[in-house]
């Protein structure tokens, strides 16, 4: 087994979590493999995977060798295809990762018209609203909105996206429309409360005044931690959220939901398109970066 097998082998594993699944899928045997893991290791001088009998999981060397090989065997299989399938074509499997509600609004709408573009692509999309690890989960790129804390990937900024303040019709029947975000203190207004699964705790109303942006809890009857039980609770009148307008704009057109402070809206969010590896970009990787920005593009303010 020559070294580009070596890390192959260690790659799967990576991916899996596991010899004997990184075996079945690579079609050797799994004694094959553990050689191959235990060759590397090696040759590297330091350990790649914690092994327990339940997981194996990366080594914070394992994770940097991770980043380096997943790069180069892409760029060993381009090669080994230069001549065979045409340089022109981009092909082969790329795993995304999305908000829940940018997957299901903006990108899953938009798939038959990637795929005839690109008829030799596959993409295998992932959808959360919680932060994941690229590298652990062998996730190509993901869209991130917010600000970024993971310093090891490649950022590639796309711009802002504007937040709304949302009631539902059912609300206002009950509460008077509020003009000014004092208001919603002291005529006791509620929010549709959303737990941030970062910090386990609601997030507060914010808004924007002259250029300052302020902060208070607004108390709340319902807390959920996920964007379409959000917007849900909103719609069914039990409370105010703050949310991003693309995903409630059809909403907003049939009147299901009503923007309500309109001048004290939040803070708009950066867009990011997170990546891991610096050093080697597939065709795939970059014509879906080119794609996503012109698909997103219309959403973000100008």
């Amino acid at each position: 087994m020559d070294k580009l097998d070596r890390y192959r082998a260690f790659v799967k594993v990576a991916e899996m979590g596991s010899f004997v699944k990184a075996s079945l899928a690579l079609g050797m045997p799994r004694a094959s493999v553990s050689a191959a893991i235990a060759q590397l290791e090696t040759d590297t001088g330091t350990r790649l995977l914690h092994r327990t009998t339940r997981q194996v999981q990366l080594t914070p060397d394992g994770q940097r060798l991770l980043q380096r090989v997943v790069g180069l065997l892409d760029e060993a299989r381009q090669i080994d295809r230069l001549f065979k399938d045409g340089d022109e074509q981009v092909r082969g499997t790329l795993k995304v990762n999305l908000p829940s509600r940018i997957a299901r609004r903006m990108l899953a709408p938009a798939l038959p018209a990637f795929l005839r573009s690109y008829p030799h692509m596959r993409l295998q999309v992932g959808s959360t609203d919680r932060p994941i690890d690229l590298v652990q989960e062998g996730v190509d790129c993901a869209v991130r909105i917010g600000m970024l804390s993971d310093s090891s990937l490649v950022v590639r900024p796309l711009g802002r996206i504007a937040l709304i303040n949302c009631a539902g019709p059912a609300y206002l029947q009950q509460r008077a429309v509020p003009r000014h975000p004092d208001e919603l203190r002291t005529h006791g207004h509620v929010a549709v409360g959303y737990v941030a699964s970062a910090s386990g705790r609601e997030a507060p109303w914010e808004y924007l005044e002259n250029g300052q942006r302020s902060e208070f809890v607004l108390p709340s009857l319902v807390a959920v931690d996920n964007a379409e039980s959000y917007i849900a609770a909103c719609q069914a009148g039990v409370g105010l959220i703050q949310i991003p307008r693309f995903d409630v704009q059809h909403l907003l057109d049939r009147g299901l939901l009503v923007e309500i402070l309109p001048d004290h809206r939040p803070q708009s969010l950066d867009v990011s398109m997170v990546y891991p590896h610096r050093r080697q970009r597939s065709r795939r990787l970059q014509a879906f970066i080119d794609w996503f920005e012109d698909l997103i593009e219309p959403h973000l303010e100008t």
